[in-house]
Formats: C-alpha cells, sequence, structure tokens
C-alpha cells in the first residue's frame, strides 16, 4: 500500500497478525476505514499457533473465511509416543468432542499459523483493505479528537483510534507506558521449527519422551502441506541451536532417526514460555489487542484463538462509534470484557502447560462469555441454573427464515438480531442499529423468550417481551 498520500482514516492498527487482521476485516465489512501497518515485509512465516478452537471456527464463519479455513486444515492427530524406535502406544492430547445442533464446530482445527494469517489477509483484500509491510510505527500522540502516528517511511497518519497488535514486544504498549504483569512459566527454552523429515509417519503426532539429560521432543504433521512442526525442550540455560545442523543433532539425538532425515528446515524460532497480563487494554484512543495485551504459553492452544476473539470484540464497538454515532464510552466495554476473560486463559493455559490440567472443553472457548459486563441486561427472572442468559454466547440451530436455514446464517453479517424463540410477542421496530429479527420455535439451548444478540454473537439482552430492546439499544448505542 503507498502511504505518502495516506493522511487520515478511521483506525490505525500495528500488526498484521492474526488479531489485526481479524480486526482490519471486521472494520473493513462495516465501511470503517483501518490502514493495517506491519514492520516485517511479509506476514509471519511460521506454524507456531497452530490450533483452531470451536469458538475462532464461529468468528471465522462470520468473518467470511470458516470455508478456507476447513479446506486448508486439519483435525489434530492422535498422539504417538516412541522409545528406542519402537511405538509404545497412543496418547490423545485432547478430549474428543463431536460436532452438535448448537455448536456446529468441533476441534480444535489444525492449520499452520502462517496460513491462518494468508486466509485474513485474503479475506482483507477482498473486501478493499491492505496491509502496508515494512511499515513501523515510530512513535504516537494523542489528542481529544484522535490519535497521530509517526511512522518509519517519515510520514504520518491521523486517526480516530489505533489500536497496538503488534506483538508480545509491543511499540505502542511501550510508548503508551502500559506494564505488563506476568511470570516464568517454564524456566526450559523450547525450539519450534517448521522441518521437513523423511522416516515418519503422517497420521500420529510423534513424541519422543526425554531419555538421560535429553528434553521432550516432538513432531507434528502439518495438514496440507509437508512439513512437520518440531517442538524440542533444552535443560535451563541453554540457547538451542536454529541451525540446521543444530535441529539435525537434537532429532539425531532425541529420536530414533538419523540426522540426515530430516533434510530440510522452512523456518526456526526459540522462546521460554511465560505468561503476562497488560494492566490496561486501554489508554484514552488507543487499544491493545492479541499479544501485545497478553502472552500465553502455547499449552492448550488460546493465544491465537485469544487474541481473534480480543479482535471480534473490538471491531463492532469500534464500527459502531466511527460508522453509527455510539458514544465512545461504548469502548470503555471492550477491557471490561476481555481483560478478565483474558486472565482466566492465562491461567488456564499455565495449568496445562504445568500438566495441572487437561485439555478439555475450556480450551474451546465456547464458554466464553460476558454475564457480568455492563452490556449485558438479563430481564427474566426465575430461571434454571443452567438458562441462557445475557452475557452468554449465543448458541446455533435451525432458522427457517435465515438464507441457510441455521440461525448462525441469520447472525451472520456486522447486524444486530433480535430472536424471538418459542413466543409471539409483538416485535417492535428498532431504528437505534440495524437489527434483524427472526422468529423461532421453541428450543432447547434458548428454552423460551426474546434474545438480542450482540453483532459478536453474544446476548446482550434477554426478556420476556418486547418492552426492553429499545431501550437497551438506545442506552447503549445512543438513540
Amino acid at each position: 500500500m503507498e502511504l505518502n498520500n495516506v493522511k487520515e482514516t478511521g483506525v490505525l492498527i500495528a500488526g498484521a497478525g492474526p488479531s489485526g487482521l481479524a480486526l482490519a476485516c471486521d472494520l473493513a465489512r462495516r465501511g470503517v476505514p483501518a490502514l493495517v501497518v506491519e514492520k516485517a515485509p511479509a506476514l509471519f512465516p511460521g506454524s507456531r499457533g497452530k490450533g483452531i478452537q470451536p469458538r475462532t471456527m464461529e468468528v471465522f464463519d462470520d468473518l467470511g473465511v470458516s470455508a478456507a479455513v476447513l479446506a486448508a486444515g486439519g483435525p489434530y492427530p492422535v498422539g504417538m509416543v516412541w522409545r528406542d524406535g519402537e511405538r509404545q502406544g497412543e496418547q490423545r492430547m485432547f478430549d474428543v468432542a463431536e460436532p452438535t445442533g448448537d455448536a456446529p464446530y468441533a476441534g480444535p482445527w489444525m492449520l499452520p499459523q502462517w496460513r491462518t494469517q494468508e486466509i485474513l489477509f485474503a479475506r482483507l483484500r477482498e473486501l478493499g483493505g491492505d496491509v502496508a509491510f515494512g511499515t513501523a510505527v515510530t512513535d504516537l500522540t494523542q489528542d481529544g479528537d484522535g490519535v497521530t502516528v509517526g511512522l518509519s517511511t517519515g510520514t504520518s497518519v491521523r486517526a480516530a483510534y489505533a489500536v497496538a497488535a503488534d506483538g508480545g514486544r509491543s511499540t505502542l504498549r511501550r510508548a503508551l507506558g502500559i506494564a505488563m504483569t506476568g511470570e516464568t512459566v517454564d524456566p526450559q527454552p523450547v525450539l519450534v521449527a517448521d522441518v521437513l523429515v523423511r522416516g515418519l509417519d503422517r497420521d500420529n503426532w510423534h513424541m519422543f519422551p526425554p531419555v538421560d539429560d535429553g528434553g521432550h521432543l516432538a513432531l507434528c504433521p502439518l495438514p496440507g502441506i509437508p512439513d512437520f512442526q518440531l517442538i524440542a525442550r533444552f535443560p535451563v540455560g541453554t540457547t538451542p541451536d536454529l541451525s540446521l545442523q543444530g535441529v539435525r543433532e537434537v532429532v539425531a539425538a532425541r529420536t530414533h532417526l538419523s540426522a540426515d532425515d530430516v533434510t530440510e528446515v522452512r523456518w526456526a524460532s526459540d522462546f521460554r514460555p511465560r505468561a503476562a497480563l497488560a494492566d490496561r487494554f486501554r489508554s484514552g484512543r488507543v487499544f491493545l489487542a492479541g499479544d501485545a495485551a497478553h502472552v500465553h504459553s502455547p499449552a492448550g492452544g488460546q493465544g491465537l484463538n485469544t487474541s481473534v476473539q480480543d479482535a471480534y470484540n473490538l471491531g463492532w464497538k469500534l464500527g459502531a462509534v466511527l460508522r453509527d454515532g455510539a458514544p465512545d464510552a461504548l469502548l470503555d466495554t471492550y477491557e471490561e470484557e476481555r481483560l478478565p476473560n483474558a486472565a482466566r486463559m492465562l491461567g488456564l493455559s499455565t495449568s496445562i502447560h504445568r500438566g495441572e490440567t487437561r485439555r478439555g472443553a475450556a480450551t474451546q472457548q465456547l464458554g466464553i462469555g460476558y454475564r457480568e459486563s455492563s452490556l449485558a441486561a438479563e430481564t427474566r427472572t426465575g430461571l434454571a441454573d443452567d438458562a441462557l442468559r445475557a452475557g452468554d454466547r449465543a448458541p446455533d440451530g435451525p432458522c427457517d427464515g435465515a438464507a441457510g436455514g441455521r440461525l448462525f446464517d441469520a447472525f451472520r453479517g456486522p447486524h444486530w438480531t433480535l430472536l424471538a424463540v418459542g413466543t409471539d410477542a409483538e416485535l417492535p421496530p428498532l431504528d437505534a442499529a440495524p437489527v434483524h429479527t427472526h422468529r423461532v420455535p421453541a428450543y432447547e439451548p434458548y428454552g423460551k423468550g426474546l434474545f438480542l444478540v450482540r453483532p459478536d454473537g453474544y446476548v446482550g439482552w434477554a426478556g420476556a417481551d418486547a418492552t426492553g430492546p429499545r431501550e437497551y439499544l438506545d442506552a447503549r448505542l445512543g438513540g
């Protein structure tokens, strides 16, 4: 993208990772101009965050990329434990889950991070957006009307809001002086690499437990490509060798494969697992999203997914303010809703890494909700303990009035949805925001009642009659 003539935009997004690209896609479909700048010359090249959880698949469905994600990815293979060149038995990494009528995606779904970002980038370009690569943020100032961001190209961009989606070492977060509170999850350094390997089948995730002084090593086949993702732990105080020769040596030392069986290293990196959370997710007109706001252990596959859902939460709110005239105070609910959820996901990742928790239903993120949010208005009384409430994720289900016959088809798009379930209550016209209305028969995941579903698929307001939706929308979006 040529920047020389760009003077103003609605939103400046720093970083073209999963959160930055997902946010840019969401804004583009809402008609909100956004400029994405990425200091690297191209998209991230590695497989690092390879697990797409069911809730994130639902987000991708809404953003219009689920078909591409399903086509390019695949289910997680069953783990196979090896010792001395012999198969010792299978090890399932995740609880088996099946699709249901209210949760159509069973997961997790494996897709290398670089492919996820390619798909989101392609979608962004379909929607008329783009990324300015090789362009770093150098400075930022803000006032009551917007932000001015200096770029490494020597230009400045004026935006109504800016979003720091530029990773764990975020330049914007540091410029804002926002601290991160965290801990070392594991002092042992970890090597992660995408490699080509001979002598292993592609039906299993191959695991090689520690022997003597060596550390754990695993080789996981990546779907749709010949690569394996290699993960190896090293003793405290050592620095993994990322070269082809270094990778060959560790594979030969810890597996029954020879050094020559590693024919290529396509990408390699090392890190020390840590968990960290930004003290704030908003500072004036600047928001933190993704790794700039929270850094996870890779265990359990929560980092990328939490990052995408940051973007999904923030996108509709920025759209409401910039396109629909909603009050700026709506944007305060981003930190209100996302910071505590990110904290919980960090705790889950850390617990899984330390072997305290199994990769179960919580990792699918379908249970994430916002019941305590100021945007959740539950007006019914006497509900059962397991009843769907305001703030909960709105389940899928049959919907004859939707183009595809499902509730997710009715929800898809940048609008709100007023859902009348098992009731003949009169539905009022709603002018405060684009609202689509649908009636469906009584349905167990919902019970009966009226449900006003937010653009990000969560129930905002729930009631027994139609006396509340207009007031709810007027109060939060401006009448």
